[in-house]
């Protein structure tokens, strides 16, 4: 009898060492339970061709095409000695050559004929400005149909195209997986009967056949239906279990004494509460007065008054005897953070200090780059209780930093912390502490559902009376170069007027040849030679050139911390101008008089992190402005994002778009998880129904069956997607 492979047996086993070495390390798929999840990215017909006029976003790509051979043709160059096959395939819309070198040329030379018909696979390259193929990898399409029922079968059936890699094609890659197909009647399914039968939904086994070896369109559509169902559910289930844990935790409820330092604070603000900040503050004054611990994410649009929230919050736990934790990404952040808390509180900030109020409380800031001295008396300040308020980076963390009593951290911009960090600070009390994480990227709902789904969620997106609407535009650098010549004039007029700027480069310079974050460079960019404009050579150039006479100083990661909170001292206090920067001042830096932001190079950046960075200006009376300066193409991708960021002020709405534009895979916070995503099927953005719904039904299931003892396909298939670290990962979010 034929070996069936277990669902978790090596593929070793079952393929051999070296395609299963191929397999795990270029595509992570170790076991034949991987190798089942690994879905087709599309599927070609024999009837359809794909649509080669495609290729040309995909530069650098490796890609599965199916097409038939129109003409080929030998060439000999170097006097008859070299020679080269070259070969044109063509879909019916587009056309495409492939090219094969020396002694490589005659095999293809013989199976590639005129009318061949044939899958290839290569990495789209570009020469004399046309696309090619270089040496591709191909696959005859029914060269092996040896009788007429065999061929008329084929020409019947859907192939699947697999997400590949240049060491194994897709055709390849669907050998891999007829080996292990057979083992799909072993795997157990996780969605409980009546959930899947009143939602419609074909078994797993069916659904696994189907999504690999469809015979139609519509098995096709069964099968994501059912696997995206699987993935949103086991997934919220997951969460769900994490929230009925969480609200099991014991901790110390924290309400604001009545005439206390809340009160206090409240009394001397010159300005009202939005309706938002109020609705938000008594959300959250709610969940630090229960018995266990608060777990809110607090979303914000740029400038929406995030900070005086959470300082109220914060306020709150001082004024019952608690202290609070502000963790920042960075010593500029936390130093601006400390500068307006302080300043925002006034004598509130100087308790136990001449001067300073009786129902004061200290504030204090510790940062990795502090004196001996000063860390000292911060850290007796905490483990005292004398301070009531600390904000830190990751110093925080370190096992020397003692709390008197933590009932309260707040993390903000918490998608740059690793889960350790966070976790690390919040076992620091005696307690649980209540969580409130911040973030000022908007988070479209069902990402939030996704991602956060463990935590309650507040949205700030109402600004502050007095804050300026920013003007967006986009500056093309290489079509119309007076426009940029006009963008510096601007900056000219605009400190004329006694305003600032910020001008933002996504690489600092000095040879450093790494943008700010790789990972936002767009495709056109990489395709691009130029390397990305560098702080320290913008701004030498704006010295020696268009803003000769303005005081212009830059700010960077690289620079000494204290250097850098002398330039930023120096900004706020409107002593620079302009401040030729990195994405160092992407959030939480507020320098009211700055109403001009000229962002170099801005096709490398994301869209949230454009709208992130545009939100540091026109937070005064006067309006903002912010200028994307670009070289691309005007029908480029690249440009059509830039045109979407200035179409529009809403970070929700951009939000939807830069997720739109992204892998799936980067959804579920990898680098916070360290594991590869587990939305194989999902989208979070278009199957927003099919999140909301789950997310219902896991509520449900788990408030039934908490340890999900009737249940035991769904708590295989949890052991199994949520391995160790994302479990870890849920647990401390």
């Amino acid at each position: 009898m034929e070996h069936v492979p277990a669902l978790d047996e090596d593929l070793k086993k079952t393929l051999g060492p070296a395609t299963a070495k191929v397999l795990a390390e270029q595509l992570g798929l170790h076991t034949a339970l991987d190798l089942l999840h690994h879905y087709p990215r599309k599927y070609a017909e024999r009837g359809e061709l794909t649509a080669l006029t495609e290729l040309a976003d995909q530069l650098d790509e490796h890609v599965t095409v199916v097409a038939q051979v129109a003409d080929a043709r030998i060439l000999t160059f170097n006097g008859g000695r070299g020679k080269r096959l070259e070969v044109t395939i063509t879909d019916g819309n587009g056309r495409l050559q492939l090219v094969f070198f020396g002694a490589g040329v005659h095999k293809p030379h013989k199976e590639l004929l005129p009318g061949t018909r044939a899958m290839f696979a290569g990495k789209v390259g570009m020469f004399n400005r046309k696309l090619q193929l270089s040496h591709p990898a191909y696959e005859p399409l029914g060269a092996d149909a040896s009788d007429q029922d065999a061929a008329s079968a084929f020409a019947g059936r859907l192939i699947p195209i697999y997400p590949a890699c240049a060491k194994l094609e897709s055709w390849k890659i669907a050998k891999c997986v007829d080996a292990v197909l057979p083992s799909a009647q072993e795997t157990v399914d996780p969605l409980p009967p009546a959930l899947r039968e009143g939602r419609g939904l074909v078994p797993l086994t069916e659904a696994l056949l189907k999504i690999h070896r469809p015979a139609t369109k519509a098995d096709v559509e069964d099968a994501r239906q059912r696997l995206k169902w699987d993935e949103a559910f086991v997934l919220q289930v997951a969460l769900a279990r994490r929230r009925r844990a969480d609200c099991q935790l014991p901790a110390v409820p924290r309400r604001p004494a009545p005439g206390g330092l809340l009160d206090a604070f409240d009394a001397k603000l010159p300005f009202t509460l939005t309706e938002g900040q109020q609705t938000v503050s008594k959300e959250i004054f709610d969940d630090l007065a229960t018995d266990h611990p608060m777990h809110r994410l607090l979303q914000g649009e740029v400038g929406s008054g995030k900070t005086m929230v959470a300082l109220r919050a914060m306020l709150a736990v001082v004024d019952c005897g608690g202290q609070a934790a502000m963790l920042a990404p960075t010593e500029v952040l936390a130093q601006q953070h400390h500068r307006s808390i302080t300043e925002m509180m006034g004598e509130l900030a100087e308790g136990g200090m001449l001067g300073g109020s009786d129902q004061g409380t200290k504030v204090v800031l510790l940062t990795g780059s502090m004196g001996m001295p000063a860390r000292r008396k911060a850290l007796l300040d905490l483990v005292t209780g004398e301070a009531g308020i600390v904000i830190g980076t990751h110093a925080l963390i370190e096992d020397k930093v003692q709390f008197h009593d933590l009932g309260l951290v707040v993390v903000d911009e918490q998608h740059r912390f690793g889960v350790e960090q966070r976790d690390a600070l919040r076992s620091k009390g005696k307690q649980p502490p209540h969580l409130l994480v911040m973030t000022a990227t908007p988070i479209p709902r069902t990402v939030a559902m996704t991602v956060f789904g463990d935590l309650e969620t507040s949205v700030l997106d109402q600004l502050p009376a007095g804050r300026s609407p920013i003007a967006t535009h986009v500056v093309p650098a290489k079509d119309k170069p007076h426009f940029l010549a006009r963008a510096w004039e601007r900056v000219r007029e605009e400190v004329g007027k006694g305003h600032q700027a910020y001008v933002v480069c996504p690489r600092i310079g000095n040879g450093d040849e790494e943008a700010a974050d790789p990972k936002k460079k767009s495709a056109e960019a990489e395709g691009d030679k130029r390397p990305p404009l560098a702080v320290l050579e913008i701004a030498d150039e704006l010295r020696g050139g268009p803003l000769a006479g303005l005081s212009v100083e830059v700010l960077h990661g690289r620079m000494d911390p204290a250097d850098k909170d002398d330039v930023m001292r120096r900004f706020a206090a409107g002593e620079v101008k302009v401040l030729v920067a990195t994405t160092v001042i992407e959030v939480g830096v507020n320098v009211p008089n700055s109403t001009v932001m000229v962002i170099m190079d801005a096709d490398r950046f994301g869209v949230s992190q454009l709208h992130q960075l545009r939100g540091r200006v026109g937070r005064g009376s006067a309006p903002g402005l912010c200028l994307l300066v670009s070289e691309m193409h005007e029908a480029s991708p690249a440009r059509a994002r830039l045109a979407a960021v200035a179409a529009t002020l809403d970070g929700f709405e951009l939000s939807r778009i830069d997720l739109e534009q992204r892998r799936e895979g980067d959804v579920l916070g990898q680098a916070q998880s360290g594991v590869r995503s587990s939305l194989r099927m999902l989208a979070v953005i278009e199957d927003e129904e099919v999140i909301a719904q789950a997310r219902e039904e896991a509520t449900r299931v788990v408030a039934e069956d908490p340890e999900l003892e009737r249940l035991p396909g769904l708590k295989l298939a949890l052991d199994a997607l949520l391995d160790t670290e994302r479990e870890q990962y849920l647990e401390k979010g």
